[in-house]
C-alpha cells in the first residue's frame, strides 16, 4: 500500500547485490524536492527540517543493515552458555545459608530452595535465548 504497482516493478526491476532499503528514500528526496519547487512545501525550512528526518532514518537503517551483515560468531554464543550455567551453578553452591554457630557436622549444604537465585538465573537463561 505504500506504492503503486508500477514503483513496485521499478523496485523489484533495481539488480542490487545488497538491500534495497535506501531507494525509497531516494524517491522521497526528489519528491520532496520537487514539491518545494512547485509550492506544496512553502518554506525551505520545512524541506530541510523532513530532510533531516529522513536521513535520521535513513542511518537507523544502515546501522540496522550493519548489524544483519557482519555475523556473530558462534564461539561467542558457546562462551557466554557456559559463563551463565557456570555462574548459576557456583551461586546454588556458594548461595547456601551455613549458620557456623548450630554447630553442624562437616558444614554440609542446606537443603533450601534458592528463590532470588532461581529467578536470576531465569533472567540470565531467557536473555541469553533472546
Amino acid at each position: 500500500g505504500f506504492m503503486t504497482r508500477y514503483e513496485r516493478k521499478i523496485f523489484d526491476d533495481l539488480k542490487s547485490p545488497h538491500l534495497k532499503y535506501w531507494v525509497p528514500f531516494v524517491w522521497f528526496g526528489n519528491l520532496a524536492s520537487k514539491a518545494r519547487k512547485e509550492g506544496r512545501i512553502r518554506d525551505s525550512v520545512d524541506l530541510q527540517t523532513m530532510m533531516n528526518e529522513m536521513n535520521k532514518y535513513r542511518s537507523w537503517c544502515s546501522l540496522l543493515f550493519g548489524y544483519d551483515w557482519v555475523g556473530i560468531p558462534l564461539v561467542y554464543t558457546q562462551v557466554v552458555t557456559l559463563a551463565v550455567y557456570t555462574f548459576f551453578f557456583a551461586c546454588l553452591i556458594g548461595r547456601q545459608f551455613l549458620d557456623t554457630d548450630q554447630g553442624y557436622q562437616g558444614h554440609d549444604l542446606d537443603l533450601y530452595i534458592p528463590i532470588f537465585t532461581l529467578l536470576q538465573f531465569f533472567f540470565y537463561a531467557g536473555w541469553l535465548k533472546v
